[in-house]
């Protein structure tokens, strides 16, 4: 009997308290060998009725497709035609029959779409890949950003709004969802949709869906903006160190946690001999050098920081 059934069910007998158990699979009972007691019966089987000896046959032998993944309009459910041109066993197709198989991948895209609703629906989730793998966003964020995206369709969010807005606002969520925020400067960028729609799309689809997000913090874009400044850990622990304490005597409250988290790294990157410009970190944090230097007074006075 295996350990996982035995971790799981029953590990010694209820009469004799022998551990010595057997599994007879063809009567579907679980007996005692020292005392014959049937200890469990009508067991089910939840393993498969065949036997693989290596990946390459167990692979062939399973029965069962990929995973479901929201990034596709019909959920992954479709047959996938590759646009590479090989066959099934790795052999290139010869060129008299690339025509054919074109029309054939033409053809199988068209009829996977069965209506105006799927359509819109396929064009929204390209375009959210597009820009998730622009930003370099990792598979579950895609994944979560699809689900919000097809919530907001089956609310009716979308009416009277761009595809592209909600896509770039639904990405913007679950980023945050995630906990790793990105600037609304990023996904603008990203996405070629301006800052203000993207905003104002991710105003309304998070009342509507009542999407219950946490403010972002300066703590949770140090290490995004240290890395794109080619800074150290140090730095970057540096940095976290000032914003606590900033955050502590509540100097923070009412700012922008991105400016916040520029100045942290302003005055962080100075005292570890690795200085960085304000407006290079303006570049990358997204806002204005201005602000940068407002959040550095306000810091380094109630800081006391030289």
């Amino acid at each position: 009997m295996s350990r996982k059934f035995m971790e799981h069910y029953v590990t010694e007998c209820p009469e004799c308290g022998s551990a010595h158990l057997t599994m007879d699979y063809e009567r579907g009972e679980l007996i005692c060998e020292d005392c014959g007691c049937v200890i469990e019966e009508t067991f089910i089987d939840q393993g498969p009725e065949w036997r693989a000896f290596d990946s390459e046959q167990d692979e062939k032998k399973a029965r069962t497709g990929g995973p479901l993944t929201y990034l596709s309009h019909d959920k992954g459910l479709a047959t996938e035609i590759s646009w590479s041109n090989k066959d099934f066993y790795g052999k290139r197709i010869p060129h008299r029959n690339r025509a054919q198989i074109y029309r054939v991948r033409k053809w199988h895209q068209r009829i996977r779409v069965s209506n105006a609703a799927e359509r819109n629906l396929s064009v929204a989730l390209q375009e959210l890949n597009n820009i998730a793998g622009k930003m370099g966003l990792p598979r579950d964020v895609k994944e979560t950003a699809a689900i919000i995206y097809r919530k907001a369709v089956d609310k009716n969010l979308i009416r009277g709004r761009s595809i592209e807005s909600i896509v770039a606002a639904s990405i913007y969520a679950a980023c945050r969802r995630a906990g790793m925020p990105r600037t609304l400067a990023e996904v603008s960028k990203a996405s070629d949709v301006s800052k203000k729609k993207i905003g104002r799309a991710y105003r309304h689809i998070t009342k509507a869906l009542k999407l219950n997000l946490n403010p972002t913090t300066p703590s949770s874009y140090i290490h995004q903006f240290c890395r794109k400044l080619d800074l150290d850990r140090r730095v970057a622990l540096k940095a976290e160190e000032i914003v606590e304490k900033a955050m502590e005597m509540r100097i923070t409250s009412g700012k922008g946690p991105t400016g916040v988290a520029a100045a942290a790294i302003y005055i962080a990157a100075t005292m570890m001999n690795q200085p960085r410009t304000q407006k290079e970190i303006a570049e990358v944090a997204g806002v204005t050098e201005v602000t940068i230097r407002n959040r550095y007074k306000e810091i380094s006075k109630a800081l006391e920081l030289e």
